[in-house]
């Protein structure tokens, strides 16, 4: 079958064009499917026009035309559609149902219903974007978020079949009256090499315990991550914490100033944003991972990309139990979830952990297992398959 992935922006920085549709592409490609990735690099413009070959998927960035106010936005959506199109495809696959991704999606649907191909329209959502979503965190216009809130839910109504990353996506979904045939769940996976080991922990042999924070710090109260950490501390004195990952908008900054008002800079090294190439490294200077979330909508819709890495990566992890974290972690068997904004549970969770060797390698061994068996790339990408019809 001949595939059209459109993306919803460039490869980097944000996660769901290289996390999300292109380890799809590559799972499909193994399947023998004719599959192009195309995306319009808006948020990274060194990428205009470029065309790469990775995972053995042939990337195609859009040409970004002259930033002309009235006339930019037609011509991406216009020149990313004709990439895509350009590829023959049976089916155009979407992701994000917004912005220039949910534009291409609308001009799919008008040629179907003038009786051009594409016969099939399918749309990936891996967030709940409009009301109470992200429109409450981005930092939009009115204009924009009255029309991100309607391009959703008008986008994902009018698409052949849905794919979702979460359980709670396709509830909202259904609630939105798309039939519960036409949706399928499809969470984020790994594409890791089932055969390679884990990450060894170098930690392991040091004497200073560490414990790895890997975040976007949208996902919860600083704060509140700052009492957990003064918690720990209060149990196990000797402990360290790395703090890896970037703010949406500058989100860290808090987390400093709440770290040292706390006396806790000197306990807390923020190592800001890492290039996956070095995530590795950072995960193996960690002994236990922490994935907190407060229980909001955003959280609840969310496909934790972020978790997926530290599970795969062999760490026994503490979570919140809040949405796709209770769908990844098995309590007990491949991380400890505690209620969420319980800091005293979250805490003892975490020195349990700390002070016991045996359980932290069985949690991380059972963590990366799950990962590879349940929520693998080549596994998740039936599910598209039976999405595309097949």
């Amino acid at each position: 079958m001949r595939i059209a992935l459109v993306g919803p922006f460039a490869l980097d920085p944000n996660g769901t064009s290289r996390g999300r549709a292109l380890p799809l592409a590559s799972a499909l490609v193994h399947r023998g499917h004719q599959v192009i990735l195309v995306v319009p690099p808006w948020d990274n413009p060194g990428y205009s026009g470029k065309r790469l070959t990775l995972q053995g998927v042939q990337v195609l960035h859009t040409l970004l035309p002259a930033r002309i106010p009235p006339v930019w936005y037609p011509l991406v959506t216009w020149r990313t559609l004709r990439l895509a199109l350009g590829h023959r495809p049976e089916v155009v696959h979407v992701f994000k149902p917004k912005a220039f991704s949910g534009l291409v999606a609308m001009a799919c649907w008008l040629r179907r219903k003038v009786g051009l191909p594409p016969a099939r329209l399918v749309v990936d959502t891996d967030d709940w974007e409009g009301s109470g979503g992200w429109n409450e965190l981005a930092p939009y216009g009115p204009l924009q978020r009255a029309f991100f809130d309607f391009q959703e839910r008008w986008v994902l109504r009018h698409s052949t079949t849905v794919t979702a990353a979460s359980r709670a996506l396709c509830s909202m979904i259904e609630g939105l009256g798309v039939s519960p045939g036409r949706i399928f769940y499809l969470p984020n996976g790994s594409s890791a090499e089932k055969s390679a080991p884990a990450n060894e922990t170098s930690a392991e042999q040091t004497a200073t315990p560490t414990v790895l924070l890997y975040t976007r710090f949208f996902e919860y109260k600083a704060r509140r991550v700052v009492s957990i950490f003064r918690r720990i501390l209060d149990q196990a004195p000797q402990v360290r914490f790395q703090v890896m990952g970037q703010g949406l908008q500058g989100e860290e900054a808090e987390m400093e100033r709440l770290v040292a008002e706390a006396g806790l800079r000197n306990r807390v090294e923020m190592a800001g944003w890492t290039s996956p190439e070095l995530l590795p490294a950072g995960f193996r200077r960690a002994q236990v991972a922490i994935y907190p979330l407060d229980d909001t909508l955003v959280n609840r819709t969310k496909c934790p990309l972020k978790l997926v890495e530290l599970m795969e990566a062999g760490l026994p992890v503490v979570a919140d139990r809040v949405g796709q974290a209770s769908e990844y972690i098995k309590q007990g068997d491949s991380g400890l979830l505690v209620e969420p904004g319980d800091v005293e549970a979250f805490a003892s969770s975490v020195v349990r952990l700390l002070t016991d060797a045996e359980l932290r390698r069985r949690l991380g061994q059972g963590a990366r297992s799950r990962i590879l068996s349940e929520f693998h790339w080549d596994r998740l990408a039936e599910t598209a398959e039976e999405a595309y019809g097949l």
